[in-house]
């Protein structure tokens, strides 16, 4: 295995017109701005496309995206595992769209929702929330679903991994519709 290497939002800007770009995030999150000429392949479907990956770097290099960079570093892991070299974007889209440069919003899009590390921040503080409360209503023991996530979100700091976000890329505001991942596949083949 290889160790991802990473472009830095300038040098990016710089050689966008030259890389295939792909944006690991949700849909909805990818609805919510993206880099031009971004394709929308979610972490979780990246061993679906790898033939059109594999495919794609023939014709050039290959820029992986997604929020702040972590998760583009586990597609690029991957993607390393089958044999395809990829770069990752340090600091993710955020960065991207820190440092002033135009983000890309797909015409007429309709899901645009929270992005990943809003939706477990949601979660995280509702279940911290609903233990704290039925420990004191109901019984001391719910206090635990507090500590589990306190202790999740501790684990998940120090191994840079997030469970609760895998679990919610999983609902169904979060999945591409098949025929989305269709078009970007066929879109990919074409380039």
């Amino acid at each position: 295995m290889t160790t991802p290497t990473a472009l830095d939002t300038d040098e990016a800007r710089t050689r966008l017109h030259e890389l295939t770009i792909i944006d690991v995030r949700t849909p909805g999150e990818y609805a919510s701005g993206h880099l031009p000429g971004a394709l929308n392949i979610p972490l979780d479907q990246i061993q679906r496309a790898l033939p059109d990956i594999r495919h794609a770097t023939d014709r050039g290099d290959l820029l992986v995206v997604c929020a702040s960079g972590a998760r583009s570093e586990n597609a690029c892991r991957i993607l390393a595992e089958n044999g395809i070299t990829a770069t990752t974007l340090s600091g993710g889209t955020g960065a991207w769209a820190a440092d002033g440069h135009e983000l890309h919003r797909p015409q007429g899009a309709s899901r645009a929702t929270w992005g990943m590390e809003r939706q477990v921040r949601l979660t995280a503080g509702a279940i911290v929330l609903l233990g704290l409360l039925l420990g004191l209503a109901v019984h001391p023991a719910f206090q635990l679903l507090s500590a589990g996530i306190a202790g999740g979100l501790v684990f998940s700091a120090l191994t840079n991994t997030c469970g609760m976000a895998a679990m919610l890329t999983k609902l169904p505001h979060n999945r591409p519709r098949a025929a989305d991942l269709d078009k970007t596949l066929a879109a990919l083949r074409n380039r």
